[in-house]
């Protein structure tokens, strides 16, 4: 098997850029963000910082994905929804 299903990568992917779906998760440490001040156009800094930080997630979370889409999967097991498709009684008919 290719490891392809319609053209597309099929099974389960690692890769180090997965690391940086980590980075998000930074904006659960409260005590470093729980400020009032320095102030960005009248916003205490744990709004601003944030809002800083959605953007910084989907950053990540987008930049994960365009280097990730065309890895291949790992190769040298069989693919599991090939032989599922096959059993389907009414693909013959």
């Amino acid at each position: 098997m290719s490891g392809k299903a319609a053209g597309r990568v099929t099974g389960l992917q690692w890769s180090a850029w997965n690391l940086l779906l980590l980075v998000p998760l930074l904006m659960l440490i409260t005590p470093w963000f729980n400020f009032d001040k320095p102030r960005l156009l009248g916003l205490p800094f744990f709004y601003w910082y944030q809002f800083l930080f959605v953007i910084v997630g989907v950053g990540s979370v987008a930049l994960v994905y365009v280097m990730t889409k065309g890895k291949p999967v790992v190769t040298g097991k069989p693919d599991r929804l090939a032989e599922v498709d096959g059993l389907d009684e009414g693909a013959d008919q």
